[in-house]
């Protein structure tokens, strides 16, 4: 082992936590080399037995939904009510994907001179590597359908926020996970996640983080012709039409961008309001982000609480300074990285803080003058990852989802992520799918097989 470890940091208090090791590229070597050696009798298991396992560690995550929410609301700051549903959401992707061990069906297609049959066989070793704002669920939105697929899988959770994901580990082979089915290592992405992709054993790479880092995991992983699902940034639109119900618009935009302190790729950073409505729903924005309750997060009723770290709170305060801010709301005083939630009102839309993803709490207001122009202005981005479409017209609400280029549209709804649909990005915000039925399919190769008459 290495002697180099980091100090996980409170980011409510900027106080230390506790210390962890982070691997070598020795190790990292000798844990992927251990799940390649795991990975044939974990693909001959009984589909029924897989599937068992699997039920077995989602109950036990249910009985220590507590103990990973207090790991969570002190190491990433979130508040209890997100961390409870973050690994309540482990906990159900478990459930959903125990299903799939016994239904990764293939296909008997017609054929003349014989029969033709598919199989989906799993890759082998995956490589997950988990960013630092939604360290749970993420984490499960990789293991669960690749485990229920027969891959054995090494998971790098990101340095700022390796908790959860050591005892998430530990409780799977508390449930009976064979050894090396599922190994955590907490490392640098220098280190870890790139042995990940450079490792001949390691067959597919799942990362979630920056645009910037996941075009150099797609490209590293493009030399060995590897797979890779990317899961990358985002600039989400939140259009309200003037005919919507405008109050319930506004109360509801808060948290549309606030949770997590705006630390979501999928937060809607970018409100668009019709003309008509534009001057209403301002006015009723400002009290909905004045009562936002920006507490530590060890008060339960906190709805939102810091950004992650010293160095995040530098960036996003960087897009605040000289920006014209029309109202905000209010930060707990003492230590910890906070930034209170920001409006700032924009009309040129070329500026940065209406194009670059701040992945923080700040959101910028536009107008826009038709349905037309609300769907060029919400496609004027190279992301594409989700948005919100408030509207009393079902038909336009149809017509602007279907016009919008992003992966996952909410009418009336700021919804993004349900385990049993499919989640993911047009353009720059990522490549391929995560989650819904067909998931545990990202994880194998079809195999076609002829046998003559």
């Amino acid at each position: 082992m290495t002697a180099e470890t980091y100090t996980v940091i409170n980011p409510a208090t900027a106080s230390p936590v506790t210390d962890v090791h982070l691997a070598s590229v020795a190790e990292t070597d000798a844990a992927i080399e251990a799940a390649h050696a795991a990975f044939p009798a974990w693909r001959a298991m009984p589909p029924g037995e897989r599937a068992t396992l699997l039920r077995r560690f989602a109950a036990v995550v249910d009985a220590h939904v507590e103990e990973l929410a207090e790991l969570e609301v002190r190491n990433a700051g979130h508040t209890w009510g997100n961390a409870r549903w973050e690994a309540g959401n482990v906990r159900d992707c478990l459930n959903y994907y125990s299903g799939a061990p016994e239904r990764l069906f293939g296909r008997q297609i017609p054929v003349a001179g014989g029969v033709d049959v598919t199989f989906h066989e799993p890759l082998g070793v995956v490589g997950i590597i988990v960013p630092w704002n939604f360290p749970m669920p993420i984490a499960g939105w990789g293991f669960a359908p690749a485990l229920a697929a027969g891959n054995t899988v090494v998971l790098k959770p990101a340095e700022l926020t390796p908790l959860t994901a050591i005892r998430l580990g530990e409780l799977a082979r508390e449930a009976g996970l064979p050894e090396h089915v599922l190994t955590v290592i907490p490392g640098k992405g220098s280190v870890v996640g790139e042995r990940f992709v450079t490792h001949e054993l390691v067959r597919k790479v799942c990362f979630t983080g920056s645009t910037e880092v996941g075009k150099r995991i797609m490209a590293g992983c493009a030399e060995q012709v590897k797979r890779v699902t990317l899961e990358l940034g985002g600039k989400s639109a939140n259009i309200v039409f003037a005919d919507a119900d405008i109050a319930a618009a506004a109360a509801s935009a808060p948290y549309a961008v606030f949770d997590n302190a705006g630390q979501d790729c999928c937060a809607r950073s970018r409100i668009l309001v019709e003309r008509p409505a534009y001057d209403e729903f301002i006015s009723k924005l400002q009290p909905a982000v004045a009562s936002l309750r920006v507490l530590d997060p060890s008060d339960e009723s906190s709805e939102m609480g810091p950004l992650i770290s010293a160095q995040q709170k530098a960036t996003v305060t960087g897009y605040l300074d000289g920006a014209e801010v029309a109202f905000a709301g209010s930060v707990p005083g003492g230590d910890g990285f906070w930034v209170p939630p920001s409006v700032v009102a924009v009309d040129d839309p070329a500026a940065r803080i209406w194009r670059e993803e701040v992945f923080g709490p700040v959101v910028a207001v536009m107008p826009f003058d038709d349905e037309a122009d609300a769907v060029a202005k919400a496609n004027d981005t190279e992301y594409g990852l989700s948005g919100s479409i408030f509207t009393n017209d079902l038909g336009k609400g149809l017509r602007v989802a279907r016009g919008v280029e992003a992966g996952n549209l909410s009418v009336n709804s700021h919804s993004s992520v349900r385990y049993w649909t499919p989640f993911g990005g047009y353009k720059q915000s990522g490549l391929g799918r995560e989650l819904g039925p067909d998931a545990p399919m990202a994880f194998t190769e079809e195999k076609n097989v002829f046998i003559a008459h």
